[in-house]
């Protein structure tokens, strides 16, 4: 049996400088990752120079985006994973509430103010912005593959590894 050093799928270590070629020896859990931590700091840089943080964005939309007006507890509950620690949406939504994009009802039920509405309008702009920054030069169909690949990577180890699997 033929040694696999040298295949083109055998693991290479991870090299910011790999050519094409070498790409396939690439581990995915470095540019995954590389990619990540850019496209975030790259966001949250942009949301900063108005003032705002990627978090208050996700409770802003999550406030807007549901059939019916979310809890405190509803919108902790559906954003902490998303979060830096357990106790980081909770101090969003108090932020919010502090600046008046966000306001309580009588039910206990969180709803935007107009000044949340703007400012939710304002970060879907910004973030439409960005992600054209992000996909210059790059095709739907490119991206698309590249989401594909992800997502049967993501099947593969948690899933049965059928392809289209959804989340």
């Amino acid at each position: 049996m033929e040694p696999l050093i040298g295949n083109p799928t055998d693991q290479a270590p991870a090299n910011p400088a790999a050519t094409d070629d070498m790409l396939a020896t690439q581990p995915i859990g470095y540019w995954s990752g590389l990619t990540h931590a850019t496209v975030t700091r790259h966001l949250r840089d942009a949301m900063a120079r108005i003032d705002v943080t990627q978090p208050q964005y996700w409770v802003l939309n999550r406030v807007n985006g549901g059939p019916a007006a979310p809890s405190s507890e509803e919108v902790v509950a559906q954003l902490t994973h998303l979060a830096d620690g357990p106790h980081e949406i909770a101090r969003v939504v108090d932020q919010l509430l502090h600046r008046e994009w966000l306001m309580i009802d009588d039910g206990q039920r969180l709803h935007l103010t107009d000044a949340g509405e703007a400012a939710r309008a304002r970060l879907r702009e910004l973030a439409t912005e960005v992600r054209a920054e992000v996909h210059e030069g790059i095709s739907d169909e490119e991206y698309v593959a590249a989401l594909q690949v992800l997502r049967r990577m993501v099947a593969n180890i948690e899933g049965d590894g059928t392809p289209g699997k959804t989340f």
